[in-house]
């Protein structure tokens, strides 16, 4: 089965502007995430999608491939959907979803979310890592809930599972999944899943992936090993990024070995 990867990434994001293009080890954010998933090894073929000349110019010259796609795109998988339709983009089987913002992203989680397709047979796939109570009280951490056999129940940015009584903290503890910012899916999949109208619970949340799970479609959400990928939104994430940086490449280099 043959794999396209494709990395959105726009200009435009209020609360970091320029995102893509901030520097994260000395280097554009959207180059970071570029190589790393390339260096996976997990895609066919990896390509940025972007609405910024300023964007594909950087991609470009570093031997990147980039598509440039329309500007008026609501959520990432709109715009990863206009490249999957493209001609020069059509015969693959899974499309998947890397957000530009991820530099974290683990080569673990791109192969559960596209296992989730491939082998389990759901026509969307993401992932999640275990995770501690401290995700609870923060919003910006998105939260999943899964059946048993994996399927997601629910995404939240809320307290989920939400613990009523004191003694079944274990239980809950037990179930916290922290998801991560990657999805796969089958090509008709991806194309029906945008041409959904926006759903209130994905404009409440601000949660695209609710909008699938809000028309009674099922998502299987692989549960892979941390530590847990986190996305960049704010200057505090950037500096943080870059604190954290120089470490999180060498434990990365030192397990690769």
């Amino acid at each position: 089965m043959s794999t396209l990867i494709v990395i959105p990434a726009r200009l435009g994001a209020v609360r970091l502007p320029r995102k893509p293009l901030r520097l994260i080890g000395g280097s554009p954010m959207i180059l970071q995430v570029w190589s790393r998933i390339v260096r996976f090894g997990v895609g066919d073929r990896v390509v940025v999608a972007t609405d910024a000349d300023e964007i594909a110019a950087v991609v470009r010259a570093a031997g990147g491939e980039v598509c440039l796609t329309r500007a008026d795109h609501q959520s990432g998988s709109d715009r990863v959907a206009e490249v999957a339709a493209r001609p020069e983009y059509a015969g693959h089987d899974v499309i998947v979803n890397v957000q530009g913002d991820e530099p974290f992203m683990t080569p673990q989680a791109v192969r559960g979310a596209i296992a989730m397709v491939r082998d389990r047979g759901f026509a969307l796939g993401t992932a999640a890592v275990p995770a501690t109570s401290e995700i609870l009280a923060n919003p910006m951490v998105v939260k999943v809930v899964t059946t048993d056999a994996g399927q997601a129940m629910y995404f939240s940015r809320a307290p989920i599972p939400f613990l009523r009584d004191a003694a079944d903290v274990a239980d809950r503890d037990a179930r916290l999944l922290q998801h991560l910012g990657v999805y796969a899916y089958r090509p008709e999949a991806l194309a029906a899943w945008v041409a959904l109208p926006t759903h209130p619970l994905e404009r409440a949340e601000r949660l695209e992936q609710l909008r699938p799970l809000a028309a009674g479609w099922t998502m299987g959400v692989a549960s892979v090993p941390g530590p847990a990928a986190w996305g960049i939104d704010t200057e505090e994430d950037l500096e943080r990024a870059n604190a954290v940086w120089p470490e999180f490449t060498r434990t990365e280099a030192a397990g690769a070995e």
